[in-house]
């Protein structure tokens, strides 16, 4: 599968739902996201190395999986000490968005180079991270991604005072003038996504509400609604 960027689309006054597979089930990934192929705007693979966060999950095989099952676009969430190691191996797998962490190493040339393959760029920040670690990449970048939890695990409770550091984020993107989406993941579900969207945010990743919903395709059509 050749990696491209033009499966995702740019923000557009709408909101962008984008299921977490670390969520699903794995005993029979194709049923746990077929559900989302027509309700959903991308699919998220979160990768952890085991060292940047305290856990380990995916490596780039599992793109083509998800992607066929889903049959959306991908974004690699690389939560990884050292992120410039694996983004050939997901843009060749497939991912057509690769975000990366403010804080990994060299993380300013790693969104360079997801830019030279011609993916799509995001950027991440852990809660105690200031929005400053993002400014000086505002030109190359496609998605900001705030954490609304300390990263490494699903099922973790939002974090509300996050929310400030949101509503600065949606006043640094409209004074760029470039479109940007605005993400928020960790802890999100019907209430807190609302919560989110109010401070500004428009890309909202669920997990753990969404897949244990029991209807998944019904709660991102009622979210969007809410939306």
């Amino acid at each position: 599968m050749t990696a491209r960027a033009n499966g995702f689309p740019l923000p557009r006054g709408r909101a962008a739902l984008v299921p977490s597979v670390l969520a699903a089930d794995f005993t029979c990934l194709k049923s746990s996201l077929a559900p989302v192929k027509r309700a959903a705007d991308w699919v998220q693979v979160d990768v952890m190395d085991g060292r940047f966060v305290p856990n380990i999950s995916f490596g780039p095989g599992i793109v083509p999986a998800v992607a066929k099952a889903s049959g959306l676009p991908i974004d690699a969430h690389l939560m990884v000490s050292e992120p410039g190691r694996f983004i050939d191996a997901f843009a060749a797998a497939g991912s057509g968005l690769i975000t990366v962490h403010a804080e990994a190493r060299n993380a300013g040339a790693c969104l360079r180079k997801i830019k030279a393959l011609g993916l799509r760029a995001g950027l991440a920040v852990r809660p105690r991270t200031s929005l400053a670690r993002v400014v000086p990449f505002l030109a190359g970048l496609d998605l900001i991604l705030i954490m609304t939890v300390e990263p490494g695990f699903g099922g973790q409770a939002f974090m509300p005072e996050m929310m400030p550091k949101v509503a600065k984020a949606r006043s640094l993107i409209s004074r760029s003038g470039r479109r940007i989406w605005l993400q928020v993941d960790g802890g999100i579900n019907a209430a807190t996504a609302l919560t989110a969207a109010q401070a500004g945010a428009d890309s909202f990743v669920i997990g753990s509400a969404l897949f244990s919903s029991g209807k998944p395709a019904a709660f991102l059509r009622g979210l969007r609604a809410e939306l």
